[in-house]
């Protein structure tokens, strides 16, 4: 019989996908959200809809009717006593907001392995990288002094390839998955947090879900890989996409981002791949282009950076700038990423202004 986790989840917008398949396979899932949202989930739970290959129509998967265990509740009130796993899944900004950073240094003192499923990889999985000068890329991030107290051998990164939203016309307490990718994540330094992974990567494996016709194997599953570049994947799709999704004026969506110039993209997609080599990673650990731009070609909507700063958003993650100062780091240079910087430091600069208010840069 396989160990039952106890897990928790900073973030209940994406964290619902990590959680629903947590829940199928029996787990117990502690969601931490904003009080709106704790209540609404512990009155009527989570629903994730994902498409399932050979069905015409989502599968959505209503956590109300799974074994395991779930609650939601403020930074506040959550409990890192009896954690197995916390998964980081809020946007890198919100780490720094009172009551979230004093959960988070409950988490870092405790010793708790962590999962990041952030798009900006946290400062103490940085400080895992050979050859790179975590202090030089400080200045990437909302606050640095957040992952101060973590140990770099208790965090890992996972690629957070799946792509979700909420949609509009619904309830916060529903996520639909647009791209059904699997979440690929580095084992971590100590291999006791590395077996947590690997039992919680055989438990999805084995779940078979059932969607009223039939019983169906649900897409998005979670791999665990030895390589601490794998996540880095990641990294070459942001740039061309989720970040070009950004204009001066207005946004487009990732599919018009990589295909409106194929091989402009290709192009950005090749010189991050290729700063991720001049870093450790092996051609093995990347995704090639073609393979993504495939998957591009479904992603009608903006990314979410893109969406933040159309919203006025003063802060959003900045991958863009942390791998403009790696690569920096390595004597390289895009002019095309140089630009796409500018282009984001612009739009904040406007909506800090906007907001009235005098914020250090992230």
């Amino acid at each position: 019989m396989s160990t039952k986790y106890n897990i928790l989840i900073f973030g209940a917008s994406y964290g619902s996908l990590f959680a629903a398949k947590l829940l199928l396979a029996d787990h117990s899932v502690q969601l931490v959200c904003l009080p709106d949202e704790a209540k609404l989930i512990n009155d009527a739970g989570i629903r994730v809809r994902l498409p399932v290959r050979g069905l015409s129509d989502l599968v959505e998967v209503d956590s109300r009717n799974l074994n395991g265990q779930l609650s939601a509740c403020e930074p506040c009130n959550a409990t890192v006593k009896e954690t197995d796993l916390v998964i980081l899944a809020m946007q890198e900004p919100q780490y720094g907001a009172h009551d979230v950073r004093t959960l988070l240094d409950d988490v870092a003192l405790a010793g708790v392995p962590c999962m990041s499923i952030m798009n900006m990889p946290p400062l103490a999985y940085m400080r895992r990288i050979p050859g790179i000068d975590s202090k030089l890329l400080e200045e990437c991030y909302t606050d640095p002094s957040v992952w101060d107290n973590f140990d770099p051998a208790n965090i890992t990164l996972c690629s957070p390839d799946p792509q979700a939203f909420r949609p509009p016309d619904e309830k916060p307490n529903v996520l639909q998955v647009s791209l059904p990718t699997n979440f690929k994540a580095a084992a971590f330094e100590v291999e006791k947090h590395t077996a947590i992974l690997r039992d919680i990567q055989a438990d999805i494996e084995a779940i078979t879900f059932d969607a009223g016709s039939e019983s169906v194997n649900l897409p998005v599953k979670l791999k665990v890989h030895d390589s601490l570049y794998v996540p880095l994947a990641k990294w070459s799709m942001l740039l061309t996409g989720n970040y070009r999704c950004i204009q001066e004026s207005d946004m487009q969506s990732i599919r018009d981002a990589v295909h409106s110039d194929i091989e402009a993209s290709r192009a950005m997609y090749d010189w991050v791949c290729d700063l991720c080599v001049s870093i450790g990673a092996s051609r093995d650990d990347l995704v090639p282009f073609d393979k993504y731009a495939a998957a591009a070609g479904g992603l009608a909507k903006p990314s979410s950076a893109a969406r933040a700063l159309l919203a006025g958003r003063p802060n959003i993650e900045r991958v863009d700038r942390l791998i403009r100062d790696i690569a920096r780091q390595k004597g390289r240079r895009s002019p095309v990423l140089d630009y796409t910087v500018g282009l984001v430091d612009v739009w904040l600069k406007r909506n800090r202004k906007h907001n009235g208010r005098v914020q250090r840069h992230n």
